[in-house]
């Protein structure tokens, strides 16, 4: 990582911190104004990057999943390979390194030393959960030697300590987090608190449901615990009004949701066959989902399409009636963002869920249904189907129309894993894509799980006919500087990015 965390750390000190420089550089000072800032002015813009750095990356995410698929034959993220020499796919690990960073750091010491723990619970919190989401998608990162000063070169760590340092951190949070001496003000909190507006609770949950990813990740190895995921997902979200969604104005392109129209970043995907298949009866009993018109959108002609990855978009001709359209809901020959109202979360003003009431239910039903305990899984999955319909804005009566249907098990003895995990794709589909690739990954992209779901005919060339297990780190910091590092554990081979990962195997 070289130069660039050394860089963010002396950008913070330069501009946060006061020096003792001569006094000719302190001309501007004021008194009555402090120069340096808190933690409610660093918490907004750090709660923007949490966001950032996992909406850029869905884009190519989303692709090995199979959410979308770009327009275009051939696409290497659709064939789930990368482009070399670029930070395509680098966002988290940049936004965890250098956008969210040492500013972590700077709420903990500048609140320590006020005695705000509930702000530096939030910054553990926040910390954690980027640790989490970043190795999920990189593995092996920089851990023990992460934003250390005079270095210039930083060695990997392997990613089962970045577990253990994700539930070290979040142990600490919620300490944190349940003082109530000090300087602890839900007033002041809720300053720079955007998501809950101040509400420790709702942290204290939130820590918890990322306690619950970590302790989930390990269905593959012998100390998976389901009771202990049970426990920490009972202890975290109770209901939609929990969800940890980032708010946006929506008035431009720099306050915008990066998946709405204004931003544009989405034009040349499109809706695949795969979630379409989910959705319109194909996998789920002949069943059409209510929720079908209200996250894909129809053809001129009335009808449903998804393209297949790596083929392109067969319908990509003007005037056709039979075009996919936009994931906006409206032609591709629209291009003013003015005409385009968007919907679902494809609109400007959408918030962007980090992580849900719904995703932990499912998390639950996995939990309890390895454990073998079909009526919670059960119970567990229609909670998360009935969050997730109350998201998309399902009636209440076509939403309890579909959980008793044939597209839902009625008794426990007929769930499926399939069933739940199919479900949790239905409802991470694009915002939650991480999220998915984890899951999909556990599974070592089964088509019994994810039924319907195919790879590729054709992979990338370097991946050797194998498929992506995970994103390479940025490459300008570590292919840039630190490739001596990278060499210890394969990061340059051309194939790293089909390494399997720690957690997904045995």
């Amino acid at each position: 990582m070289k130069h660039k965390i050394i860089f963010a750390a002396l950008l913070a000190a330069i501009l946060l911190v006061p020096t003792s420089c001569d006094k000719y550089l302190d001309v501007n000072f004021d008194p009555s104004n402090p120069q340096v800032a808190e933690g409610f002015a660093i918490l907004p813009p750090v709660l923007y990057q949490m966001v950032r750095g996992e909406s850029f990356d869905d884009r190519f995410v989303g692709q090995y999943i199979q959410n979308w698929a770009f327009i275009t034959k051939n696409n290497v993220w659709d064939q789930h390979g990368y482009v070399p020499g670029s930070d395509s796919g680098g966002e988290k690990w940049r936004s965890h390194y250098w956008s969210i960073g040492k500013n972590i750091d700077l709420i903990i010491e500048q609140a320590t030393a006020q005695e705000q723990w509930d702000y530096v619970g939030v910054a553990k919190a926040i910390r954690a959960w980027s640790w989490q989401t970043t190795t999920d998608v990189n593995g092996e990162m920089i851990l023990k030697e992460a934003w250390e000063p005079n270095r210039y070169v930083f060695d990997f760590d392997d990613q089962s300590l970045v577990y253990d340092e994700v539930v070290r951190l979040c142990e600490d949070a919620l300490a944190d987090l349940g003082r109530t001496d000090g300087n602890v003000s839900p007033a002041s909190l809720g300053r720079g608190d955007l998501v809950y507006k101040g509400d420790r609770e709702k942290w204290i949950k939130f820590v918890y449901s990322t306690l619950a990813r970590n302790a989930h990740r390990l269905t593959n190895k012998s100390n998976y615990n389901p009771d202990k995921v049970i426990e920490y997902v009972d202890k975290s979200f109770s209901s939609n009004a929990d969800n940890f969604n980032v708010p946006h104005a929506g008035t431009s392109s720099s306050d915008g949701n990066f998946f709405g129209p204004t931003r544009n970043n989405l034009r040349s995907y499109r809706q695949t066959g795969f979630i379409l298949s989910l959705l319109n009866g194909t996998v789920f009993n002949g069943v059409t989902d209510p929720r079908l018109s209200m996250m894909l959108s129809a053809s001129p002609d009335g009808i449903y399409r998804g393209v297949t990855p790596t083929l392109g978009d067969p319908t990509n001709v003007n005037n056709d009636s039979t075009r996919i359209p936009l994931l906006w809901g409206v032609s591709p020959s629209v291009t003013s963002a003015a005409q385009i109202p968007g919907k679902y979360i494809f609109k400007d003003k959408a918030d962007h869920p980090i992580v849900t009431y719904a995703e932990l239910q499912f998390i639950k039903a996995e939990a309890a249904f390895i454990k073998n305990d079909k009526g919670m899984a059960l119970t567990a999955l229609k909670n998360g189907i009935s969050a997730h319909m109350d998201f998309t804005g399902v009636a209440a009566a076509d939403r309890d129309a579909y959980l008793a249907s044939a597209a839902v098990p009625q008794n426990p003895g007929d769930l499926k894993l399939s069933d739940i995990m199919l479900q949790k794709y239905i409802a991470l589909w694009v915002h939650g894509a991480i999220e998915t690739w984890v899951d999909i990954r556990r599974y070592h992209y089964s088509d019994q799980v994810y039924t319907g779901f195919t790879l590729p005919a054709t992979f990338y060339l370097d991946n050797g006919g194998k498929p992506a297990y995970r994103l390479r780190p940025r490459y300008n910091s570590e292919y840039v500087w630190n490739r001596e590092s990278l060499d210890r554990f394969g990061g340059n081979n051309a194939d790293y990015h089909t390494y399997e990962m720690w957690y997904s195997k045995p």
